[in-house]
């Protein structure tokens, strides 16, 4: 699933692409009975909902909240999307091929959409430009939905989430705050819970709590300030490093402009199952194991349970 720096990426291309733009037409093949009163455009009636309030609209600014992309027009909603496992949105010129029932958006410009990951097209947004807006999604978990722009954080999609970890006012007195709210979780499930930070899974867990010596299976209350203040500097640190890079495209995630990031070059922890520890004379390796349904890697020997 993209994770912070992989949405911020996503954002920062939108950005570039596709403010002051007008929407002329709008796609989608999520439409599923199974989806009834979903208030998603899964839902065959809410489409057309969907349709009416973003046609002839145009796009005013792009943000984020944890991992969510908030598209904002000009009439005062806000498309929100949450690209949940696979999806990744892509820029571009497209046509629309009847012929190929399965895929039938086909990416004409840039040569980068033509990668493999790109080709599972699920709703698309066309431009008065001619250019598109496209949703891969191979497993179809994404969600899409409009909202009113000035109650959307009070909406059920955004009201529970925690803090941003990447704000100038989240310290490492704040985040400790946030942990202590579960003391008695693991520390991996506690990171990973988007009630508690937003914006880190998988891999930047995994990642920071590799660089700050913990395993994922330690209780909050039981790491030392000492460790919590590594943590808290190896979340900023990991995940700014993430942005700077371009996401992590270890799976499915690409840009928007259809182009893997590089983060995934430099896993400590993340999917090393069996490598030599990298920390300068560890002598440990990575093992994996499975916390609250994730899996999860790290250091058998610097990432010692706290006795």
């Amino acid at each position: 699933m993209p994770e912070l720096p992989e949405v911020q990426t996503t954002v920062k291309g939108l950005k570039s692409h596709i403010i002051g733009l007008v929407i002329k037409d709008t796609w989608s093949n999520y439409n599923s009975p199974y989806f009834k009163d979903s208030k998603t455009i899964k839902d065959p009636a809410y489409f057309k909902i969907f349709k009416t309030s973003v046609l002839g609209q145009k796009i005013i600014s792009v943000e984020r909240r944890a991992k969510n992309i908030l598209v904002n027009l000009e009439n005062g909603q806000t498309i929100l999307i949450h690209m949940k496992m696979t999806g990744h949105l892509l820029y571009g010129l497209y046509r629309f091929n009847l012929a190929n029932k399965n895929d039938p958006w086909e990416p004409i410009k840039p040569e980068s959409l033509k990668d493999p990951y790109n080709k599972r097209v699920r709703f698309v947004l066309t431009f008065d430009n001619g250019r598109h807006l496209a949703l891969s999604d191979t497993r179809k978990f994404a969600k899409i939905t409009i909202l009113d722009s000035k109650i959307i954080h009070q909406s059920e999609h955004l009201k529970e989430l925690g803090p941003e970890p990447l704000d100038k006012e989240f310290t490492t007195e704040k985040f400790r705050e946030c942990l202590n709210k579960k003391p008695l979780g693991k520390i991996k499930q506690v990171l990973t819970d988007q009630t508690v930070i937003v914006g880190i899974g998988n891999i930047y867990a995994d990642e920071s709590l590799w660089r700050a010596g913990i395993n994922p299976v330690e209780k909050v209350q039981n790491i030392s300030d000492r460790k919590m203040s590594k943590l808290f500097k190896a979340i900023k640190t990991l995940l700014t490093k993430g942005i700077d890079l371009g996401g992590d495209s270890m799976s499915d995630y690409r840009n928007v402009d259809g182009n893997k990031g590089n983060f995934q070059e430099h896993h400590r922890a993340y999917q090393q199952t069996g490598q030599k520890c990298k920390k300068k004379g560890c002598g440990g390796k990575i093992v994996r194991i499975v916390v609250g349904g994730r899996a999860t890697h790290y250091c058998n020997a610097h990432q010692k349970l706290s006795k």
